[in-house]
Order: structure tokens, then sequence, then C-alpha cells
């Protein structure tokens, strides 16, 4: 979240809680409330400013659903049938794998295009979902608009030809990732990306207390010898702790190597420790206070951005219903 931060400086951007997409799994409905409003509080926390950009609940803005659909009939199958979390999450819930599931990746798509996004700031495993996104971007387009200007190549057209004289609907975003920590690995799995699903020792929670991080942290798996150094493909596990070291610190690998000399990986993980408590204390004081004034809060963020997101969205659904051939009712 630290390049969101970066971004909503000098970008317009939209901030949403995808709780659409958490029902893809099992989920308790009184829980799912308070998971919703929880990170409401969360981004806040780490400082997303609802008056800088638009931060808002995916299932409170009309239009992601009806886009999901409409991509929908334009992706071929053979498209979410290739996607690695698919695979991936097909494992993990054997006993839940539903068309929701499969699916995902096509109302994702429409969370980012609804809102004409340029850029996508995302981890290394959603690079191939936005690949996705930009492709349906450009599909979409090819098959429902063509510039506006080419007047030659419209009267190529058989009259009763799908495409119309419409500017292309969509923008095809592009990935952004992260320079430092794209893909942060499990701590007690490093050939596996960090996730709440591997368990959780597998993973330092932003709202994790002192005595929780530092027992993840000390017992986090680490490669054979005892030497700090950096080699993401010799010394996965190390490394992948020195790119924590690395975000939380702003310190090169060159130098964290070099305060390490000639210690061993208990040290490191002891520092390591307290350097992300440290990091995450000012987040973690932050939302202490937030919750001392929940309802109001919410209430207030929560109403500003799903009007701010309600009105791009609107904007998008009428031209797509337009070039498409279907009645805009608002």
């Amino acid at each position: 979240m630290k390049q969101w931060l970066d971004l909503q400086k000098k970008n317009d951007c939209y901030f949403m809680v995808v709780d659409l997409h958490a029902l893809t799994t099992p989920q308790n409905s009184i829980q799912l409330k308070q998971n919703i409003e929880n990170a409401i509080l969360d981004y806040l926390a780490i400082g997303i400013d609802p008056k800088k950009c638009t931060l808002f609940v995916q299932s409170q803005v009309v239009g992601h659903t009806e886009l999901a659909w409409i991509l929908g009939t334009l992706t071929p199958l053979g498209e979410l049938e290739r996607m690695t979390q698919f695979k991936e999450k097909s494992q993990q819930h054997k006993n839940s794998v539903n068309a929701g599931l499969f699916t995902y990746p096509i109302l994702q798509a429409a969370d980012i295009l609804l809102y004409q996004a340029d850029g996508v700031p995302v981890g290394k495993d959603q690079e191939q979902h936005i690949e996705l996104a930009r492709t349906l971007a450009h599909k979409f387009n090819l098959y429902y608009g063509l510039p506006t200007k080419d007047k030659e190549l419209l009267k190529l057209l058989p009259k009763n030809s799908h495409m119309h004289a419409f500017d292309p609907p969509f923008k095809e975003p592009a990935t952004i990732l992260p320079k430092e920590g794209a893909k942060i690995l499990s701590l007690n799995d490093p050939t596996k990306k960090m996730s709440k699903s591997l368990g959780a020792d597998s993973y330092v929670a932003i709202f994790d207390k002192p005595e929780v991080i530092r027992k993840k942290i000390m017992s986090a798996v680490t490669d054979s010898g005892r030497e700090i150094k950096f080699n993401a493909e010799e010394k996965p596990a190390i490394s992948n702790l020195m790119t924590i070291y690395k975000l939380v610190c702003g310190m090169d690998y060159s130098k964290i190597e070099s305060k390490f000399a000639g210690k061993g990986y208990g040290d490191f993980k002891k520092d390591l420790a307290e350097k992300i408590i440290e990091f995450l204390r000012p987040i973690q004081d932050k939302r202490l206070k937030l919750e001392k004034d929940k309802k109001k809060i919410l209430s207030q963020t929560l109403e500003l951005g799903r009007k701010k997101a309600q009105k791009k969205a609107d904007k998008t659904m009428k031209l797509v219903r337009q070039v498409v051939g279907l009645p805009w009712t608002k």
C-alpha cells in the first residue's frame, strides 16, 4: 500500500474495498460487514485521504456487475482457464470452487475499466489479471468502437456492421508495480507469496501486536548457513526478509549486509522485528483513534466515496450502453 500514498499525491485515485470479490469464498454475513468497515478504517489509518482520492465500497456503486457481464460476453473461456490465481485458489479451496472464483478476473477488469484507469498499482501476483483487463479493453474497443476521425475506414464497413463511429470507450490500463517488494514471500515458505491463506505464521499483519510480530519474524524460515547476504535464487528466505528490512528502513541491500557482517540470522531477525514494529506503530496508533469515532467516520467517508465513484461509473456505463446498443435508463 506504500505506493498508494505516493500515487494519491499527484493523481486522481480510486481505492475500493472489493466486497463482491470476497464472496467467492465462504463468508459469515456479520463478519463480512465488520471486515468491510474495518478495511475502510485500515485504509484511512495507513494514510489514504478521502479528500484527495475516491475511497468507496465496491458493492455500493451500481455498474461493476453490469459491466462485468458485458465484458464476460467477450471473454473466451481459454483466457480464464489459464489464470494462475484460479488454479491456486482451486487447490486451496477444493470444496468451494465456484463460478465466481472462475470469473473473478472479469469483475476485476470491470472494477478497473469502469473508472477509465490509466494504471493499476498491484503486486506481482496480480499482473496477469491486469493484462486480462487490458486485453478486454482492447477487444471491446475493436468490437464496438472506431475512431470518429477515420471516415475512410467507416466507408468500408457493411451497413449491418456491429461497429459504430465512436471513440474507443476504454483506456487500456498499465500495470504499476512497486520498484521493490512487488512480491513478498511467505515467512514459512519462501517458494510462495505471502498470503493469509497459508496460515497466520506466513505473514505480518499491519495491526499485529509487537509480541506477535516478534514471534512471527523469529520463527521465519531461513536458508542454510548464517551469512546475511542478498541472493534471491540461492538464499530466497533471508533475501525475502532483507527486502522487508529495506522497505521499512529505506536501506540498500549492501548497507544491510555491512550492518550485519559477522552476525547471524538471530541478530538480524531481532532487529528486523523491531524495525517492523517501529514502522507500523504510527499506523496502529491512528487506527485506535479512528475506532473511537468509528460510526461517524464510516458514514461520512462511505457516502462521500459512493457519490464520487457513482458519478464516474454512470458516465462510463452511459457510454458503454450507447455503443453496445442497450437503453440508458437514468
